[in-house]
């Protein structure tokens, strides 16, 4: 393909993919309330938690100004579009790439998205399960005097959301890396010779990706980023192993 042609293939994977995202969004917002009760449910957690460790501690929630009403649905109505129609634009995501690779390599599409899709929201269901604890940990350096501590709830989702979306992408690392293993683009071997540079890397990523900058949700990012790529790893070696076999019985066939 030239540079044009993956110019037009790249502006139809887009457009088509942002198109299944504007149905999602329209199908969220018939359900934003459900939508914004699940959401704020990590702060009605959080709050408890602190209920019973700070109890001094006067916390509530709050909008401010005129327009952050509507800020906040167009914002939970947006994630959650993003979200659903997740199948949709990780399976463009991969048909962009496909077409540089060999005809029998694209047999791998139905693998990526199998794997992506899950670990992709497996990421954000676990953002969504540390939020109240990692809430908790940052509402609770509040000075032990009398002071409310108003939290503006469009920040509180903001946080939580961009919080969930990392999540999610970073547990797509297994998938890139065992996808271009599989593609002969990366071997086993190099994988071991970068791990502990990768694994450095997860650490910095936790540290720098995560909005809150508490140390909760950057070990609960980091940390099984680490254990994704050490599975990615063993994939890959096998798979090594199993091509280095199947190299030697076409040779002895030969």
């Amino acid at each position: 393909m030239s540079l044009a042609d993956h110019l037009r293939e790249l502006r139809y994977r887009l457009v088509f993919s942002l198109i299944a995202i504007t149905v999602g969004v329209i199908v969220c917002a018939f359900f934003y309330f459900p939508l914004l009760d699940f959401l704020v449910q990590p702060y009605l957690t959080a709050k408890e938690i602190l209920e019973g460790t700070r109890p001094q501690l006067d916390l509530q929630a709050a909008l401010s100004g005129v327009a952050a009403p509507i800020v906040l649905a167009l914002m939970v109505v947006a994630v959650g579009g993003l979200v659903i129609t997740s199948p949709i634009w990780l399976y463009q995501l991969w048909a962009y790439i496909a077409p540089a690779l060999l005809a029998k390599e694209k047999k791998y599409a139905l693998a990526f998205l199998a794997a992506a899709v899950p670990l992709f929201l497996g990421g954000i269901v676990l953002a969504y399960v540390i939020m109240p604890q990692a809430v908790a940990v940052m509402v609770s350096f509040t000075p032990g005097l009398d002071i409310l501590n108003i939290i503006n709830l469009d920040d509180f989702l903001k946080l939580m959301m961009q919080l969930m979306l990392v999540f999610g992408v970073g547990f797509l690392l297994p998938v890139v890396v065992v996808t271009l293993n599989f593609v002969g683009l990366v071997k086993a071997t190099a994988l071991k010779s970068a791990r502990r540079y990768v694994l450095f890397g997860c650490a910095v990523f936790g540290a720098a990706a995560t909005p809150g900058g508490d140390p909760i949700s950057m070990l609960a990012l980091a940390l099984p980023m680490m254990g994704l790529f050490l599975i990615a790893e063993s994939i890959c070696r096998a798979n090594d192993r199993r091509r280095a076999r199947k190299a030697g019985t076409d040779l002895v066939s030969a």
